[in-house]
């Protein structure tokens, strides 16, 4: 699934730095991006805490 579309990044890529990055400016930086519209970071932060949640 495509996270956001200003940047092309999709859920697979979101779910690869979760790691590492606890929000999703952390997660757009370990990408080499930053968020445009901003329309995707509640997706993306849910991504991340779903990760961390089953971690």
């Amino acid at each position: 699934m495509v996270v956001c579309i200003c940047n092309a990044i999709r859920e697979h890529q979101i779910r690869g730095v979760a790691r590492t990055c606890t929000t999703p400016c952390q997660a757009y930086s370990a990408l080499g991006c930053q968020p445009k519209c901003g329309q995707c970071t509640l997706a993306a932060r849910a991504i991340l805490d779903e990760e961390r949640a089953a971690a």
